[in-house]
């Protein structure tokens, strides 16, 4: 256990930055020394009496952090983690790692040189029914199908929201590396080509971004992914939210509850119950085994799961975690995200 706390400086105050920024506050093994957003951004209840700067290269330098908490828009994730790295902090950073592979790479390698902890926000690997939900898949065994999405219907504030995050990042980048991640864990073949498809749905978003897309990936191993994803106000309700997995001996699904909204952003994490199916047949041509209900009752909350990555990232630093895989996963299912979006952009299939 540390004797001193680990010392942090949180930039971004928006649903993510809210919510780590709390688990921090209540973490005995963290002191926050300030918070980063801007001017128009009301600082989050509780968390009024901690020092606010509205730029964050002059909170670091001020602050002089252990750890920097990025939870900014995509586009300063790359510099603000490599300027807090050089100023001698650990990072924990919301994903996407960066809006591009290079980026990326230049994070993990800043990262190495440095010796530096480098903690990429995947919230599902922290979540006890995802982790199941990968390991029931995984007891199957490949070739996979994976199908999965997160249509986001939105508007007011949320709409405001997604409209300044497509001004860098497509919803295929932002929300696929989640569910692309996971595809990698279950199957540990290698990507070797991506597909992307997109449509732009709206007029209040730049002319050369989309709001709809799908991606299609395809691995050595005969694997095949696919993901959807769309944010506004004009987006579906209906099957906004599709987890499922078949092999040949079967089939691993989330299963929602009637009426869940894609516009609560517990639901993007919660999962319910889990169905698995089993492929086998007897003598006579019928199932050997009836569907399996799995219920994830008493699974943990948005917040909840923030705190949980807030504890993985105090214990990388104090037992001093390897964490090479988990940036070489995070660039991984970037390295696919940001494929996909190029073959939108080209109308040509990319081999990686």
């Amino acid at each position: 256990m540390n004797e001193k706390p680990i010392r942090v400086l949180v930039a971004g105050l928006g649903n993510m930055g809210r919510a780590h920024a709390l688990a921090y506050h209540n973490h005995p093994g963290y002191e926050i020394v300030g918070l980063v957003s801007r001017g128009t951004s009301p600082v989050p209840e509780g968390l009024e009496t901690y020092p606010h700067w509205t730029d964050f290269r002059t909170a670091l330098a001020e602050t002089k952090p252990d750890l920097a908490s990025i939870n900014t828009y995509s586009d300063t994730h790359a510099d603000y983690a490599i300027a807090a790295m050089k100023q001698g902090a650990h990072v924990f950073i919301e994903k996407p790692l960066a809006t591009t592979v290079v980026d990326a790479e230049r994070v993990v390698e800043t990262a190495r040189a440095l010796n530096r902890k480098l903690v990429v926000g995947y919230i599902l690997r922290h979540h006890p029914s995802w982790v199941r939900f990968i390991a029931e898949a995984r007891k199957l065994g490949g070739p996979y199908v994976f199908r999965m999405n997160l249509n986001q219907q939105s508007a007011g504030r949320f709409w405001e929201t997604h409209k300044t995050l497509m001004q860098t990042t497509s919803p295929i980048v932002d929300c696929g590396v989640h569910y692309v991640d996971v595809m990698c864990q279950i199957t540990d073949a290698k990507p070797v080509q991506v597909r992307g498809m997109g449509v732009r749905l709206s007029d209040e978003i730049a002319p050369d971004m989309y709001n709809y897309g799908h991606l299609q990936v395809l691995f050595d191993d005969g694997s095949v992914g696919w993901y959807e994803a769309a944010w506004g106000p004009m987006i579906s309700e209906t099957a906004f939210f599709i987890k499922d997995i078949m092999s040949p001996n079967g089939a691993v699904s989330i299963v929602m509850d009637e009426g869940a909204k894609s516009s609560d952003h517990e639901t993007h994490t919660k999962t319910a119950r889990i169905r698995v199916h089993r492929a086998g047949l007897d003598g006579k041509g019928e199932f050997i085994h009836e569907d399996e209900m799995l219920s994830m009752e008493g699974e943990p909350g948005h917040d909840a799961l923030c705190a949980s990555e807030q504890a993985y990232m105090y214990r990388a630093i104090t037992e001093d975690i390897d964490l090479s895989r988990h940036m070489q996963d995070a660039i991984q299912s970037l390295r696919i995200c940001l494929a996909a979006d190029e073959s939108v952009r080209t109308g040509k299939p990319v081999d990686l």
